[in-house]
């Protein structure tokens, strides 16, 4: 798979290829990385990309001409035709659902917003999908795009390790992932579960699967409702939510 990003600051996305997950899939042929300054598509000699907006305002606006025309460019050279991606507070808040479908294209071309957000005709005629990864400010696109860069890559065949590995992640299943331990068995005199040290493995599983729905209950209960639950799952939840509204 093929990531595009215009950005205004493309070296922001040194340390996230040359580390980690990201590098290695890229090493291995998984995926590749292209960064583009927008600037590079301005026409006037001070490589203006952003201007005043029009009936006044505070603060600046990525202008239109040379976010088209990279885009345009891009596609020239065989990305046609990528989802064109905009990462903007206004998009749709991402989730790992999103990420399943983003990883489903050869490629895709992700558009940094920066300063007081970007021309609408960007909006309107150019992107094709708009995500914001929530409800706060940030300074630009380039952080988001990382995380839609690093979340759609954990999903592509070959990247991990263990083909089971982002299956057990939080989310993917609807649920908060169970918890984790590893050795000492014991450490300052707090012990891993004797469940987890008894190599019954379908015990292990139950345990791991009430222990998903109990943090998910405690912690984000909103997601139980999407959650895909067995009958027995069901009275497992409402059994310890009535114990919750009792406390």
């Amino acid at each position: 798979m093929r990531f595009d990003i215009l950005t205004l600051f493309p070296e922001m996305f040194d340390c996230l290829v040359g580390t980690s997950i990201l590098k290695r899939a890229i090493e291995r042929g998984h995926v590749s990385l292209a960064t583009y300054n927008i600037r590079d598509w301005t026409h006037d000699r001070h490589h203006t990309a952003d201007d005043t907006p029009y009936g006044g305002g505070s603060g600046m606006v990525l202008k239109p001409e040379p976010i088209f025309e990279a885009v345009d460019s891009i596609k020239e050279d065989g990305a046609w035709p990528a989802p064109v991606v905009l990462l903007t507070p206004q998009g749709r808040l991402f989730t790992q659902e999103i990420a399943r479908e983003l990883a489903g294209p050869d490629r895709l071309i992700l558009i940094c917003g920066r300063y007081e957000g970007v021309d609408e005709r960007v909006h309107r005629y150019l992107a094709t999908d708009e995500i914001s990864i929530g409800d706060y400010v940030l300074s630009g696109g380039e952080l988001p795009a990382m995380v839609v860069v690093e979340a759609v890559t954990r999903l592509l065949p070959g990247v991990l390790g263990s083909a089971a590995s982002p299956l057990d992640d939080s989310h993917v299943s609807g649920l908060l992932e169970y918890p984790q331990y590893t050795r000492p068995a014991v450490y300052r005199d707090y012990p891993v579960p004797e469940i987890l040290l008894s190599g019954n493995h379908a015990q292990i599983a139950r345990w791991r699967r009430e222990q998903s729905l109990r943090r998910t209950l405690e912690r984000r209960p909103d997601l139980l409702a999407k959650a895909s639950l067995t009958p027995e799952e069901v009275r497992f939840v409402l059994k310890n939510s009535a114990r919750e509204l009792v406390k």
